[in-house]
């Protein structure tokens, strides 16, 4: 068995948690053929490519019989005010596709309660995180939020659509793009899942004066070693 599959949306990511990793561990002796521990690759935004490439990667291994232990979908997002700071790091105790079901006049209807038959939902909308990984990156990260870190397809960008959110959700702390999709490839492989999370910028009217890249990039890079 391989060690940890680590995705992230885009390669900044990739490269953030990368930097982190090397500077928490040694070099590994020039002789060393075993794979690395942890395996960090971006596969793509939003829930369906980054799905089907931690698919991909999940089978491949797989079929090498060198199948990966764990999985992890890492990267910036966005953070409720008043449930995370900007900066701060987040771990999902499971991940929610927010926006997965149909609008009404009453209101939004998730998908489970459309009638559609259990088979046709795989694991539905909600895939909680292992909890075994969980623990084990909550000791490493006493500091992190824990909480539901919601999956949309189109990030949130109102003051109305930011409270519906919230209002439906109260527990989440976050909203990224692709936690949901990677949650579901590890369910069908079997292979246990978390997501980790730093904030960028505050949900709601994008204002980019508000956004701080570079603090969440330095956060990722901090936390990268819960990862090894």
């Amino acid at each position: 068995m391989t060690g940890l599959l680590v995705v992230t949306a885009v390669p900044a990511e990739a490269e953030a948690i990368r930097a982190g990793l090397a500077a928490s561990t040694a070099p590994a002796p020039p002789d060393v053929t075993e794979p690395p521990d942890v395996t960090v690759l971006p596969v793509g935004v939003g829930p369906a490519v980054a799905g089907a490439a931690t698919a991909r990667l999940l089978a491949l291994a797989e079929a090498a019989g060198r199948p990966y232990r764990a999985v992890v979908s890492a990267g910036i997002a966005g953070g409720f005010v008043g449930r995370v700071a900007v900066g701060g790091t987040v771990l999902a105790d499971r991940s929610v596709a927010a926006d997965l079901g149909a609008e009404s006049p009453a209101g939004f209807i998730p998908v489970e309660d459309l009638g559609m038959p259990p088979e046709l939902l795989g694991g539905g909308r909600i895939v909680p995180a292992d909890p075994g990984l969980l623990a084990r990156l909550r000791a490493a990260l006493p500091g992190a939020t824990v909480g539901t870190v919601l999956t949309v397809s189109t990030v949130t960008g109102t003051a109305a659509s930011t409270a519906a959110l919230a209002e439906r959700h109260p527990d989440a702390v976050a909203e990224a793009m692709e936690g949901y999709g990677v949650a579901v490839a590890a369910a069908q492989a079997g292979v246990p899942f978390a997501e980790l999370r730093t904030v960028s910028n505050p949900i709601g009217p994008r204002d980019r004066s508000a956004w701080r890249m570079r603090e969440a990039f330095a956060a990722l890079t901090a936390a990268a070693a819960a990862l090894h």
